[in-house]
């Protein structure tokens, strides 16, 4: 009972934090027509009035009605009128309710503005800053784990508190020494300042010091250096938790908003989020034109993480972090 209970508390957990991104991708799939009117659910279906005549549907638009007829437009499928200001009584006219996917919209917030440039600097940038915090951080971590030398620990640990340094602190500091060295509108100010990071100098560590120190012991004997431990027995027995570290580097740089907003103004470098946000203002009261460029935006982040997250799993596992 105690381990139903438990996955029972998960399951409902889990459909409250997928119940908002199902939502944003049934919106992006329906008309505006329909939102305009209120239509929020997660089925993107259409209600439009019809008539009948002769065996034969077809789709109205109301003009005016009185108690007994109405007057009306009759449209074809793309919305133009092939019949106007025609009259007919109230009881002739039906309510119609079908399920129609607008796929359109996804090629139609693509086209708006030019995504395609979006897509590519944030993969370069992104792909860049995840080898250079694969690199910087196994180097960190194993001079943290395994050697030895004074202040060790508190220099670790003065590394472990910037963790809790909000952003908005260090903006304006780095803005100037950005400034300074002429990175501004660079690609240089999106990727070198982020090659280092902390919390996978503290994962690599952590994993670091699990291996036994026989192996060490006996690469030392065979006359291996310490780049050649590295190389050849430390990063091999460390797959999983690298795949970890550079998939949380990916998602972070790719989720990247406020630092390119400060340090970029031109806009042929700007970064997936900094273009959907200047998006977001052209296409205000397109809902479903946001929807859709918000799922495109998130869904290759979605396809990386269902890959992977066996190996996120087994690193949180491996290196000391599950409760």
């Amino acid at each position: 009972m105690k381990k139903l209970l438990i996955y029972f508390v998960l399951f409902i957990c889990g459909i409250i934090m997928i119940i908002p991104f199902v939502w944003m991708a049934t919106t992006a799939v329906k008309s505006q027509m329909e939102v305009n009117k209120g239509n929020v659910g997660f089925l993107p279906y259409e209600k439009y009035p019809v008539i009948f005549d002769e065996g034969q549907e077809y789709r109205i638009k109301i003009i005016t009605t009185s108690s007994d007829s109405s007057v009306v437009n009759v449209i074809n499928e793309e919305g133009w009128i092939t019949k106007s200001f025609y009259k007919i009584s109230n009881n002739a006219i039906r309510e119609k309710k079908q399920i129609k996917f607008h796929f359109e919209n996804f090629v139609t917030a693509f086209k708006k503005v030019p995504f395609g440039r979006y897509f590519l600097n944030t993969i370069l940038v992104s792909v860049s800053v995840v080898f250079g915090v694969i690199i910087t951080g196994s180097l960190a971590a194993y001079a943290f784990a395994r050697m030895r030398f004074k202040g060790r620990e508190f220099l670790f640990y003065l590394f472990i508190s910037m963790m809790m340094v909000p952003q908005p602190v260090y903006l304006i500091p780095s803005y100037i020494v950005l400034n300074q060295l002429g990175w501004l509108d660079t690609y240089q100010a999106l990727i070198i300042p982020w090659i280092a990071n902390i919390f996978t100098i503290f994962l690599l560590r952590q994993q670091f010091k699990t291996i036994p120190q026989e192996l060490f012991d006996a690469a030392a004997i065979d006359g291996c250096s310490r780049w050649g431990i590295l190389w050849k027995i430390v990063l091999p027995l460390s797959k999983s938790v690298i795949s970890t570290a550079a998939i949380f580097g990916f998602i972070g740089s790719w989720n990247s908003f406020m630092w390119p907003l400060i340090m970029i103004d031109n806009p042929k470098l700007r970064v997936l989020q900094v273009g959907l946000s200047y998006f977001s203002q052209e296409a205000s009261t397109h809902t479903t034109l946001l929807m859709a460029a918000s799922t495109f935006s998130i869904l290759p982040l979605l396809i990386l993480f269902l890959i992977a997250q066996r190996q996120i799993i087994s690193s949180f596992a491996s290196s000391g972090l599950k409760g």
